[in-house]
């Protein structure tokens, strides 16, 4: 017998719900060829399907950010394949978990699933989602950021899919551009800290333990040990902080040297990388 739909309604079908070719072809036969009817179908599979794919890697996905006045808000969205990642369905859920984000003000992914949309938790959104793109989905980080100025900048690794690294920044003094160049640079060196205060004496005293064990393995004198091992704890400290990196735009210069003289201070920042 003919299938009694058109290439078009499976296309149509496709965007509409972000499913897979052999699922929607599937939906339409059972339905024969009603797209209301398939589209339901494909719900109903679907939340079927949301426990057996909750131990599944949803190692896709997008990263979002907003910026209102002195607060960011980036979200990080996860799902399985990089096909759902960049369908219209997957980015409007992205959006509208970003805006719940900024409402709620939420500072992790535990804040925002605890949260309502319109009385709905975010939660039950999210399983939804799960249904009807036939894909794990689940927010993986949230953070908000806030100063007195905070920018965000969003980078793309692969020019068909939306971005895969977030950064938001924020500063006191100076102007917007040395803030966003901080922002590219943080995208592109991945700072794990802003400065040296923030990681704590027992990392840094284990670094030290470890060059200087290093160092004598390596045979170095013992008059020179004291100069190694701090030579290479600060190259510890420039490789993940954000203020002692070398500044991607003038390598000759740190992040903090570049601030200082451009009379800004960064006061915190935070980065996502999707999947990592």
């Amino acid at each position: 017998m003919a299938a009694n739909y058109t290439a078009a309604d499976i296309k149509t079908l496709r965007e509409a719900t972000g499913a897979g070719m052999m699922d929607v072809k599937k939906a339409l036969d059972e339905a024969e060829g009603d797209l209301a009817k398939a589209t339901e179908i494909l719900r109903v599979k679907g939340l079927k399907g949301v426990t057996k794919r909750e131990g599944r890697s949803a190692s896709n996905g997008l990263v979002r950010a907003h910026i209102d006045g002195g607060a960011g808000t980036l979200v990080e969205v996860n799902c399985e394949t990089d096909f759902v990642a960049k369908s219209p369905k997957f980015g409007e859920l992205a959006d509208q978990l970003l805006a719940q984000a900024v409402q709620a003000e939420a500072t992790d992914a535990d804040s925002l699933l605890a949260s309502q949309i319109d009385g709905t938790s975010v939660k039950d959104v999210i399983d939804e989602a799960n249904a009807g793109l036939g894909e794990k989905i689940e927010i993986r980080r949230v953070a908000r950021v806030t100063g007195d100025q905070v920018v965000s900048y969003l980078h793309k690794t692969n020019p068909d899919l939306p971005a895969q690294i977030g950064v938001l920044v924020a500063t006191t003094g100076g102007d917007e551009q040395v803030a966003r160049d901080i922002a590219m640079h943080v995208a592109a060196f991945a700072p794990t800290v802003l400065s040296r205060d923030d990681i704590d004496a027992e990392t840094v005293a284990n670094e030290r333990r470890i060059a200087e064990e290093t160092a004598r393995e390596e045979g170095k004198p013992e008059q020179a040990l004291s100069k190694i091992v701090e030579g290479r704890v600060n190259g510890f400290f420039k490789e993940n902080v954000l203020l002692d990196q070398a500044f991607a735009k003038d390598a000759k210069k740190s992040v903090g040297q570049v601030a200082k003289e451009a009379g800004t201070q960064v006061t915190g920042f935070a980065r996502f990388k999707v999947g990592v």
